[in-house]
């Protein structure tokens, strides 16, 4: 298994060789140390390969990932999983501003808490929060599944399209357009799937409440002006 020291070696030699990986290659599994709060670590990974990270990360970790398996064994800094389009990332720890933002695929955990703006424009990903998430997370998200053990801050789902919002503590407020909506038998399966895919087993569906948008605001009438 090789294992970069980005203590000593370059953080693009790093990526380089995440990027150069062809089918057919022997080597999998990466081992990432001293890590030391780099950015953009193992970002735009487009292949089927397991990367633990021994620390913890800066800025868009993860970002762009396909098929890759990325485990964080620390906190993660703003973007981590931005734009992912497959396979799965998982935070040890915290995570940062607008996780997981605009991510169009793929599965990431955030085992402890998310700050603000959590899934922000989201577009297929699911992300699963063990603890809880900071304001205006779910902006303009527009598809995926957003799932909060814990409680959401301020303005969830502002302006929310079609993406599905699951959270089993408070909510402070929701944004514009963002309403309660009935836990149907589909919801409960559906997130039942989301939790035993994210390792979750102490928590039950019908624990969760279901936010999603109440498609006032998905073209312009005056009538709603004041909402925008």
């Amino acid at each position: 298994m090789p294992i970069f020291d980005l203590a000593v070696t370059p953080l693009r030699d790093l990526n380089q060789t995440l990027h150069d990986i062809v089918q057919g290659d022997n080597d999998l599994q990466f081992e990432v140390v001293n890590p030391r709060g780099h950015h953009a670590v193992a970002a735009g990974v487009h292949a089927p390969v397991s990367i633990d990270i021994r620390g913890s990360v800066g800025y868009y970790c993860g970002g762009m990932n396909e098929e890759a398996v990325i485990t964080v064994h620390g906190s993660a800094g703003p973007g981590v999983g931005e734009n992912m389009m497959s396979g799965r990332i998982i935070v040890k720890g915290d995570a940062s501003q607008y996780a997981g933002a605009t991510g169009c695929g793929g599965l990431l955990v955030i085992e402890g808490n998310a700050s603000s703006r959590c899934g922000i424009s989201m577009k297929g990903i699911d992300i699963v929060v063990r603890g809880n998430i900071g304001h205006m997370s779910a902006f303009m998200a527009q598809a995926g599944n957003l799932v909060v053990l814990g409680d959401a801050g301020e303005a969830l789902g502002d302006s929310l399209y079609e993406a599905r919002i699951f959270v089993r503590g408070k909510v402070q407020s929701l944004g514009a357009d963002c309403i309660e909506k009935e836990m149907r038998p589909e919801h409960v399966e559906l997130l039942g799937r989301l939790l035993k895919k994210a390792g979750v087993t102490d928590a039950r569906p019908e624990e969760f409440s279901r936010y999603g948008s109440a498609r006032k605001l998905y073209s312009f009438h005056v009538d709603n002006a004041d909402a925008y």
